[in-house]
């Protein structure tokens, strides 16, 4: 493979990645709460289908993210109310979440636009276009370095941008912050931190609406900045995807970065092996290599589920004692 090839390689990685990062990013805030969230996936494609509709509407890519973030955070509390005030299955919950975005996007999709289930196609400002850095262009002709520069870091989405700083700011948010402590505590040990003072139903719902926001980043990307308008069930499992970086991490946010990475490699490399033919093999099937990313999800998941640490309180709905 020559440089050329593996700076586009490289480049197609992180972009694919974004979406994983922030939708895991987003099943950490929450889970870290003791919320589990397997409602990724309808989070996604609900702010994917309201950001891609109002940046049809109003032509802005900024408009789509304000909408597909309330729409995403909207779900979220549907999520919370379900699970926290309620106390109800976390797990049946994501999975209704799940099937009613999957059902309402394309419901509201075919009434709305008439293209079953499908919004117009966006151009200009309707989406977010690549973001060229300064001296892009100078640092070309730069060895190594440069075509780097140049190649990969220039020329991404801000989104892009966003989802990798989110990195560093979720890990000081959760071990440098009294925010932080106090979220991980309460997804260890909720009945101590209550003791405190501290409202165990406030922090969970402030875990679970920022879980929204970045579902919303998460869902946008893929509408506004990686395709060019919402199409059926865009997400295609991204969002489950997610949940399995989110475990083989062990729930820690460098390490999510590095999962998704993964994750997003073997998606650019399926895309990129279609059609070739190796030694020995031959030409491999176009159904298999796009099977990769989800055999992989199933394997690591298998290998690491037993060796991952969950926090302790997750899942478990809270009963405050009288």
């Amino acid at each position: 493979m020559d440089s050329a090839a593996l700076l586009d390689l490289v480049d197609s990685t992180i972009r694919l990645s974004t979406p994983l990062l922030f939708a895991a990013l987003a099943g950490l805030y929450s889970e870290r709460s003791g919320i589990f969230d397997i409602s990724l996936e309808g989070k996604m494609l609900i702010a994917a289908f309201a950001s891609a509709s109002a940046a049809a509407v109003w032509g802005s890519a900024a408009i789509g993210l304000c909408f597909g973030i309330l729409a995403a955070v909207a779900f979220a509390l549907v999520h919370g109310v379900a699970s926290i005030t309620y106390r109800g299955n976390q797990i049946v919950s994501g999975v209704a979440i799940n099937f009613i975005a999957a059902g309402l996007t394309i419901i509201l999709g075919q009434s709305w636009f008439g293209r079953g289930g499908n919004t117009p196609s966006l151009f200009s400002a309707g989406r977010f276009l690549p973001v060229h850095l300064p001296g892009a262009d100078a640092a070309a002709s730069v060895p190594i370095l440069g075509p780097i520069y140049s190649g990969v870091l220039s020329g991404q989405t801000a989104l892009v941008y966003v989802a990798f700083l989110m990195v560093p700011l979720t890990w000081w948010v959760l071990f440098r912050t009294r925010f932080g402590l106090r979220l991980r505590a309460v997804g260890e040990n909720p009945a101590a931190v209550d003791t405190a003072g501290i409202s165990v139903t406030f922090l969970r719902y402030r875990a679970v609406i920022i879980c929204g926001v970045l579902c919303g980043f998460a869902g946008s990307y893929l509408a506004t900045g990686q395709a060019a308008g919402f199409t059926r069930d865009m997400t295609a499992g991204k969002g489950y995807i997610a949940l399995a970086a989110l475990i083989f991490a062990n729930w820690r946010p460098v390490r999510v970065m590095f999962a998704c990475l993964l994750f997003g490699f073997l998606d650019a490399i399926s895309i990129r092996v279609q059609g070739v033919s190796f030694p020995l093999v031959g030409q491999v099937s176009v159904q298999f290599v796009q099977a990769l990313p989800y055999i992989l999800t199933v394997v690591l998941l298998a290998g690491f589920v037993g060796k991952a640490t969950p926090p302790r309180a997750g899942g478990v709905p809270y009963v405050k004692e009288r």
